[in-house]
């Protein structure tokens, strides 16, 4: 095990009715407040009458319309009405994307240069204005983690940054607040709290068993109660367990120890750079591709144990007959998930591929990652996906 450094110090409230707790959490940073949300939802399920209510006695300044994939533009919007209002703390009410754009507004507060630097360039973050965030969608982990990824269009790269102090102060994770999600949400959620994990399973490290034993333990809560929730939209147990495995799939327990770069999400930023895709359904699509093509004698054991402590299917003779057993499960998950399992079905050809590929390579490090990528390979992964 590598030596690691873990630090979460993100206050959780977790339950039914925790947006009581908001005043507490956003009043101890201060009373102007920066509210970051996305396409309007949190109108239709009550939660901004909820903070408007709650935080009467803050002065709120709105910043609305976040992307599925936050653009800089938005950010770049973000930091002057922060700086125009004198922000003192900003509350993120969304999912991932408004929590992580939330993340870069409040370090380009601090930053006299374009916020954009601090997507390129993680080192020049320094102070971070205190952010809360109230979750309504199970996916990311952002909630908990200092991490952010944010688009430039323009130039067709959607790139990570992350700093300790993007870390949220406090996070409200109400369960209830995913009732109304659409089913392809969940599904895609899903598969994106999978990655996060499959990302820091599938590792050179060794000697991690307590990492690896919390990593099957979350997929398999992902695995069972995906498919809960798709039935039963208002499973408060369904929900609850999704919610939780989102948090701590990428708080930093998981990964910690086992370095490396990560391999499927290098390739997915590419895709939606240029597509603007779901994250979590190219994540998806990629990721049995990619178990596929990083089959091999070195790996066949890891695949192994991935088919026998998380789906339990029953023992093989032939380690490779076994591990494309768990690489089939995987597949036929996200497909009864109601996920599309190519890139036809969502529009992409093969007109980007060797561009998306030689940048996944580049910025993602993928050198250095479980099974080490060239462009080569990543264009046959893509290859693989149409």
């Amino acid at each position: 095990m590598d030596n690691f450094i873990f630090n979460a110090y993100t206050k959780i409230y977790f339950g039914k009715g925790m947006i009581k707790n908001l005043p507490e959490a956003i009043e101890v940073h201060g009373k102007n407040v920066l509210l970051v949300y996305g396409g309007g939802s949190i109108k239709r399920n009550g939660i901004y009458d909820e903070v408007k209510t709650l935080l009467s006695e803050c002065k709120i300044i709105e910043l609305s319309g976040v992307d599925p994939n936050p653009r800089i533009e938005t950010v770049r919007e973000g930091v002057r009405l922060c700086k125009e209002h004198q922000i003192d703390v900003i509350l993120a009410a969304g999912g991932g994307s408004v929590i992580d754009c939330a993340k870069v507004i409040g370090a380009g507060y601090y930053y006299d240069g374009d916020a954009w630097d601090l997507v390129v360039e993680p080192n020049k973050i320094t102070k971070v204005l205190p952010i809360v965030t109230i979750l309504t969608l199970a996916a990311t982990g952002s909630e908990m983690n200092k991490n952010a990824v944010i688009s430039n269009m323009a130039i067709n790269e959607k790139l990570g940054t992350g700093s300790m102090n993007m870390i949220p102060q406090a996070s409200i994770l109400d369960p209830e607040y995913l009732y109304t999600l659409p089913a392809i949400q969940t599904a895609a959620g899903t598969a994106d709290i999978m990655s996060h994990i499959f990302e820091n399973y599938f590792k050179k490290e060794e000697d991690t068993f307590i990492q690896n034993k919390l990593a099957e333990g979350l997929l398999e809560t992902c695995i069972k109660y995906c498919p809960i929730a798709l039935k039963e939209p208002e499973n408060y147990e369904a929900r609850a367990n999704l919610m939780w495995a989102s948090t701590l799939a990428l708080n930093g327990l998981v990964g910690a120890g086992k370095p490396g770069s990560w391999t499927c999400h290098p390739i997915e930023h590419e895709l939606s750079a240029f597509y603007d895709i779901t994250h979590g359904i190219g994540l998806a699509i990629v990721t049995p591709r990619w178990m596929r093509h990083i089959l091999n004698e070195q790996t066949v054991g890891k695949f192994v144990a991935y088919a026998k402590n998380v789906w339990h299917l029953p023992e093989m003779t032939d380690p490779f007959a076994y591990a494309n057993a768990a690489i089939d499960a995987t597949e036929e998950f996200f497909k009864n998930c109601g996920i599309p399992m190519t890139f036809s079905e969502i529009g992409i050809n093969e007109e980007h591929f060797e561009v998306m590929a030689e940048k996944a390579v580049r910025i993602g490090g993928l050198g250095e990652a479980y099974v080490p990528l060239t462009k080569e390979d990543v264009m046959s992964i893509l290859n693989m996906c149409l």
